[in-house]
């Protein structure tokens, strides 16, 4: 199973990004998906999440009205898109898959351990 996580990159405060995850295997279109970030010195935290159907949404308060998330399965592909960035959203982001218990279900996560597989991040930096 891989995830590729792609869209990172440097952007000035205000600016805004689109992060992609594109799921090895189609299976994955029917679980939960989320993005986690982990900024330097800090523990992973939740960003967002999205159920298989993309009828259910889920955002750390962070984030919330700012970034959403989205997903087409037909691509097997999960984004985020990130609008009115903030120095303090610079992290490096993660994508996820939700453990089995939200196939073909509207649960959504918003813990590390309710998923089971990982990409390998992409870098996102936002300057002052």
């Amino acid at each position: 199973v891989q995830l590729q996580a792609s869209g990172g990159g440097l952007v000035q405060a205000g600016g805004s990004l689109r992060l992609s995850c594109v799921a090895s295997e189609r299976a994955f279109s029917a679980r939960a998906m989320g993005w986690f970030r982990q900024a330097p010195g800090k523990e992973r935290e939740f960003v967002a999440a999205i159920s298989w159907s993309g009828g259910t949404t889920y955002y750390a308060d962070s984030v919330k009205g700012r970034f959403t998330i989205s997903r087409d399965n037909a691509k097997n592909t999960v984004y985020l898109q990130m609008n009115s960035l903030k120095p303090e959203d610079t992290a490096v982001y993660y994508c996820a898959v939700g453990r089995w218990g939200s196939y073909r279900s509207e649960i959504v996560y918003g813990t590390a351990d309710d998923y089971d597989y990982w990409g390998q991040g992409t870098l996102v930096t936002v300057s002052s």
